[in-house]
């Protein structure tokens, strides 16, 4: 049984100041950490016992400093993959939330979704920013670990099941998967079938305060 545990980094700066998250390198606040500790803690619940776990992480400050107390308690070295960064809202990025909010023209409701303009300058598509966390989960794929964790973001957590899952690029134009800051994405592939389970979808029961 192979599984695959996706992080979405806790609290972080920009979350309390209403501002554009994307690539802007916020850091976790104070409640944050506290939960990145709580993370960690789970995982080791949730890992078996005698799993060795390989650790990837978006090199974004905010993801990295959510994956250190998972390095440290399961002592790996976590592998920084620019791919799994946040999707990119170019100069929205570190702005207020409601200067991308009077800008922002969302996706038709049929028709070009994927490579929609947004209408911001420097952001990336959607199309784009899927392809990238595809090709981070191609990579860690390949690599061929049982027990893959990855930190990313709220946004990417998306495009990192659908990828799990072996849906194609094009269902991402509708498909989307909630989860929120803290939580714990589990996916299943099984040894005989080969299918794939999202077993558990933004576990939060670890976070306290």
């Amino acid at each position: 049984m192979r599984r695959v545990y996706v992080v979405t980094h806790p609290e972080a700066t920009h979350h309390v100041e209403g501002r554009v998250g994307g690539w802007f390198d916020s850091a976790l606040t104070a409640r944050g950490r506290l939960h990145a500790g709580a993370v960690a803690a789970r995982l080791h619940d949730l890992v078996p016992r005698a799993a060795r776990i390989a650790l990837y992480s978006s090199d974004l400050r905010r993801t990295v400093e959510t994956a250190a107390p998972i390095a440290s308690l399961f002592g790996v070295e976590p592998t920084l993959v620019h791919d799994l960064r946040e999707k990119s809202y170019g100069v929205a990025g570190g702005r207020p939330q409601s200067w991308l909010d009077e800008r922002f023209v969302p996706p038709p409701a049929t028709g070009e979704r994927l490579d929609h303009d947004e209408g911001i300058e420097g952001a990336e598509t959607k199309l784009e920013w899927v392809t990238r966390v595809y090709r981070a989960m191609d990579r860690i794929r390949s690599a061929g670990e049982e027990h893959p964790v990855v930190v990313t973001h709220g946004g990417s957590l998306s495009w990192v099941v659908a990828a799990s899952l072996g849906l194609p690029v094009a269902a991402c134009a509708y498909a989307s998967f909630r989860a929120s800051a803290g939580g714990i994405t589990v996916l299943h592939e099984d040894d005989r079938f080969r299918n794939r389970t999202l077993h558990t979808l933004n576990d939060t029961s670890h976070l306290i305060g």
